[in-house]
């Protein structure tokens, strides 16, 4: 058994080491938001914050976390940085389908927290592992920057 400090609360949780964060997240306590997409640690749409490090879940697992405090999509929005960010989405209308949004937030949320004015090649860069199907990267990145405005 271990304890797990999720979005500023404890749960206890009985699963194996080698369990990804990802799965404890969605199937033992049933917070969805964090998604699954390739299971590689490649597209980003699993990411979280350990410590407000962004962490891929699919590929970090139980054995890997110490008493990091850890922040999904759920909790972001309580935070400052990611409150501007998810605010900055809704305004520059950054969504399509949505699937990989989730990342994509928790990513911009980290690269905001690390430099709060980053240039147009520092986002790129940073993103760059957060993967969009509908290829919205030209308002992520104009989001990116209101947000930091």
């Amino acid at each position: 058994m271990r304890t797990l400090k999720i979005n500023n609360v404890f749960h206890k949780v009985d699963v194996p080491d080698d369990m990804p964060l990802l799965w404890v997240l969605r199937d033992v306590l049933g917070m969805t938001g964090t998604k699954y997409g390739c299971g590689i640690a490649q597209c980003g749409a699993c990411t979280v914050h350990l410590d407000g490090e962004a962490v891929r879940a699919c590929q970090t697992t139980m054995e890997m976390i110490a008493n990091q405090a850890i922040t999904t999509i759920e909790g972001i929005g309580a935070t400052e940085t990611g409150a501007k960010v998810q605010a900055a989405w809704l305004e520059k209308e950054v969504v399509q389908c949505g699937y990989c949004q989730c990342g994509q937030i928790m990513a911009a949320t980290a690269l905001l927290n690390e430099n709060p004015k980053p240039s147009d090649s520092d986002i790129d860069d940073f993103m760059a592992g957060n993967m969009c199907r509908c290829a919205t990267y030209v308002r992520i990145r104009d989001a990116i920057h209101t947000a930091a405005a």
